[in-house]
């Protein structure tokens, strides 16, 4: 079931309603019900991997608590780590790893044969596998108490708002909501609303649209130009963006109106004047699970030789092009921002010496825009990695950018033409990144759905009448899956 179809506009408002009809403890039972047969509309088997984490990592985080032994206590985690890992890995990178491993072995004329596995990666599997491994990492360290409750345990692992992509939540924040006593409450529903009416904006009628032109290039890269790929890639930046964060947007406006309260996912990123302070803005839930569980574990930013530093940090970012997807490509375009990062942590000295001596000059304000226009070209190029179908695909891009760049009024003419797209669809897809960019612009410095939520705010009716009549009239009728179902 997708979040921009019909029948989760008709799913959602049901349980919404039955949501607050019912007695406060009941609830669970009604979101554990939703979120269950919201999963099973995909591939109903699948709901049993669900089920199987939910009871393995409910009975060892109960297990460590009830034992004093530090050995135990590491078995029983083990066994968490083992088995949600275990499934991870035969689902999404058994292939991967079994194919890489025949590469390897054929260069020093080892023969291999690789038995590979026909099967479809369970839709969310990276994200409730994360999630749910998050519990049983905090009940080890003794951060956390064991859920007693073992159906609001099931409803932390499965609630269905962000199932399938995200935001990654926390057991300390969601399962204290999913047990707390919530009235109706009129606000907490009209903010949900709105942020699921942006949410639907962005999807249907700039990411939908985007990916038409994206696909239709990046599927024979060599039959375009340096400009067309380059317009593609900054396309499927926006597209990229617009879908995920639109996917976090509805999951966060669907939650609220149950008046449960999802953290925020992305924060204007390309806004973002370094690579870091992208990632502090982009899938937040995801960077921060990273910095949690696997930075700071390996010594974080504290180690005492900045080469452990470097160490760490592409470590990290190695591990996150993996959890993208099982292909080099996401390992390169992980690589790339740990490279990024690096760059930055060496040059910071230097970056701080010249924002000190622009620091009250009008010249700041240049220096400021030269780092953010820097900063979206760098992760522009990495996209390309992400994007490509193989890596040959993503070298012959980058060549032909860099070589076969053809910039004149034809081209341009041609480009609206020649992207998949139609002229009128491709004005619609720039008038929506027009509205996303100054809404984003704006949001920068107070989120833009409690400006509007303003009494005084006399512009808000006009701001809502223009998205909802945009998001109704201008859908694009090719409606596509979220792009991070894959992952």
């Amino acid at each position: 079931m997708l979040f921009n179809s019909i029948q989760y506009i008709i799913f959602f408002p049901i349980i919404a309603l039955l949501y607050y009809i019912l007695p406060y403890q009941y609830r669970w039972m009604l979101l554990l019900a939703a979120s269950y047969f919201f999963y099973m509309s995909w591939r109903p088997a699948y709901i049993i991997l669900i089920v199987f984490s939910t009871v393995v990592d409910y009975t060892v985080a109960k297990r460590m608590h009830q034992t004093d032994s530090k050995k135990n206590k590491l078995f029983y985690l083990l066994t968490s780590l083992i088995v949600n890992l275990g499934l991870l890995f035969v689902f999404k990178y058994y292939n991967f790893f079994n194919y890489s491993l025949s590469f390897a072995l054929r260069q020093v004329d080892i023969v291999y044969n690789p038995q590979f596995i026909d099967i479809i990666l369970p839709v969310g599997i990276s994200f409730y596998t994360f999630q749910t491994l998050s519990y049983t990492i905090d009940v080890y360290k003794g951060k956390k108490e064991p859920e007693n409750h073992f159906g609001v345990f099931a409803l932390f692992v499965s609630f269905f708002p962000q199932l399938v992509a995200g935001p990654i939540e926390r057991s300390g924040s969601l399962i204290k909501q999913l047990k707390a006593k919530i009235d109706f409450d009129y606000e907490n529903v009209t903010i949900g609303i709105k942020r699921i009416v942006w949410g639907l904006f962005k999807k249907v009628v700039i990411a939908d649209r985007l990916a038409v032109a994206v696909d239709y290039v990046y599927n024979d890269p060599s039959q375009f130009t340096g400009m067309s790929l380059l317009v593609a890639t900054v396309f499927f930046a926006l597209q990229i963006y617009c879908d995920f964060s639109a996917y976090s947007d509805i999951a966060i406006g669907s939650a609220k109106v149950l008046g449960i309260d999802l953290m925020e996912n992305f924060r204007t990123p390309y806004f973002s004047k370094s690579i870091q302070e992208f990632w502090r803005r982009w899938h937040i839930s995801l960077s921060t699970w990273f910095k949690d569980y696997v930075f700071i574990p390996l010594g974080g930013s504290r180690v005492k030789r900045s080469s452990r530093l470097f160490f760490n940090i592409l470590v990290v970012f190695l591990l996150s092009g993996l959890w993208h997807g099982a292909q080099w490509t996401f390992v390169i375009w992980g690589a790339l921002h740990g490279l990024f990062m690096v760059i930055e942590a060496l040059i910071k000295p230097l970056r701080d010496k010249i924002t000190h001596v622009l620091e009250h000059t009008l010249w700041i304000h240049v220096y400021h825009f030269y780092r953010m226009t820097l900063t979206f070209f760098l992760v522009v190029f990495s996209w390309i990695f992400f994007r490509a179908n193989n890596l040959s695909d993503a070298l012959n891009i980058i060549n032909r950018i860099i070589y076969n760049f053809n910039f004149s009024t034809a081209e341009l003419l041609n480009m609206t033409r020649g992207l998949g797209l139609q002229k009128e669809e491709f004005y619609i897809a720039l008038f929506g990144i027009m509205i996303l960019f100054i809404i984003d612009f704006m949001d920068r410095k107070k989120s833009v759905i409690q400006l509007l939520s303003n009494k005084q705010s006399n512009l808000r009716w006009i701001v809502y009448y223009v998205i909802t009549t945009a998001t109704i009239w201008l859908a694009y009728t090719g409606s596509t899956q979220f792009v991070y179902f894959q992952f």
